[in-house]
């Protein structure tokens, strides 16, 4: 499989030698083994003092480690004095009591730790509780469309992005050329992290209600919705359920890195709305995978793949309502802020009727900050009334 250099690396090179665990984290099959290998050989290139200690318990040769106190004899035995000492573990939860090995590593202030695991054992709502806070986390994301791009040695054009759009990022089904054998692999992949990452970690007894609701979330990826909205429309097919089960197992696909839940902002009242969110599939692709291209929405295909790349770099992101009128992303970052609206086609010119539903809802906004439209125009980048107007796969090429 081709190896391409992720950002992420940059990210891990510039937390060295922190006190920190280093823990990678993300949706399974994103590449975190990948990117543990890399940073491995960059310390091997550049650090002509380094000791790297590194176990891979995907491998035969480690069955003897699967229990903590023989990792902290092994590890014990590989350390050098007066050498920059890194312990790199991949897989970490298939030692068992893993946490009290890492958490002796930590307390002895004599190693660069990192470490990679299965989101069953290292969700980032556990971390603070099995390493007492003392993490430090670099979550990864399948490959974004300039990835896809780079991976491919491919030019941004239409026919590329339409690709990008049906493939995803997960790129291990890069490796097939069939889109149908792309889309069983992305299946496989998600219906593994269903029961490793989710049925099996909290004991669930009804998978068929897990997957129902799983179900739900794909079919209204970038729609509002809420646990009662579910839980009725579960209860029409007589699932017999309530609002608190239904929340307790989308927590759980949000914890797997499955789903990403985004709620709403008051933007005139300036405060966070409780009721009725939105949730985006970690990649789009899951979507086809699962359900099917047939009668495919776009604009909420397009909207998802927005709220990623959001994600990918570094905003933290809302549903902005505004006058009852809803903007699709208030994207924040320290003191910057963007207002953004995503979609399908907006038509060639400024009577077209989507044209002035998209532009109207942001030109509702009276403060100073920048306002974009994005859109699959096919043309260069231009602005209207303040509002900045771009294609959609020109967008997800900048940065």
């Amino acid at each position: 499989m081709k190896i391409i250099e992720r950002k992420y690396l940059q990210d891990m090179i510039d937390v060295m030698k922190t006190p920190d665990i280093k823990v990678i984290t993300g949706v399974r099959r994103s590449g975190k083994s990948e990117l543990l290998n890399m940073f491995i050989k960059y310390v091997e290139d550049y650090d002509n003092n380094a000791n790297i200690i590194y176990i891979d318990y995907n491998l035969d040769k480690y069955d003897n480690l699967k229990q903590y106190k023989e990792l902290i004899n092994f590890v014990s035995k590989k350390y050098i004095p007066d050498k920059n000492n890194y312990i790199m573990i991949d897989e970490v939860q298939m030692c068992t009591d893993f946490e009290k090995a890492i958490n002796n590593f930590h307390a002895e202030k004599k190693y660069d730790i990192y470490i990679t695991g299965s989101n069953a054992f290292l969700l980032s709502s556990d971390l603070a509780t099995l390493f007492r806070g003392r993490t430090y986390s670099i979550e990864i994301y399948p490959f974004s469309y300039k990835e896809f791009l780079q991976y491919y040695d491919l030019k941004n054009t239409d026919e590329n992005f339409n690709r990008y759009v049906l493939e995803g990022g997960f790129s291990g089904s890069y490796l097939y050329k069939d889109i149908n054998k792309k889309y069983n692999y992305i299946a496989s992949v998600y219906k593994t992290m269903i029961i490793r990452d989710i049925v099996e970690r909290n004991k669930i007894k009804n998978i068929p209600l897990l997957d129902s609701i799983s179900d739900f979330l794909i079919d209204n990826i970038a729609r509002i919705t809420s646990y009662r909205n579910i839980t009725d429309t579960l209860n029409n097919n007589k699932a017999n359920i309530n609002d608190k089960t239904v929340g307790t197992y989308i927590k759980y696909l949000c914890e797997a890195f499955a789903f990403y839940k985004i709620r709403r902002y008051d933007i005139q009242g300036k405060k966070y709305l409780s009721t009725q969110d939105k949730y985006y599939l970690s990649d789009h692709a899951i979507k086809y995978a699962i359900n099917g291209t047939k009668n495919a929405n776009y604009g909420n295909i397009y909207e998802n793949i927005v709220a990623m790349e959001l994600i990918r770099r570094g905003y933290e992101i809302y549903i902005g309502i505004l006058y009852e009128k809803e903007i699709d992303f208030v994207a924040m970052k320290r003191d910057e802020k963007i207002y953004i609206q995503v979609s399908d086609d907006i038509g060639n010119d400024f009577d077209n009727p989507t044209f002035k539903r998209e532009v109207n809802s942001l030109l509702k906004i009276k403060d100073a900050y920048p306002k974009i439209l994005i859109a699959r125009t096919k043309h260069d980048t231009y602005q209207y009334e303040g509002i900045k107007i771009i294609d959609i796969a020109n967008w997800l090429i900048e940065n």
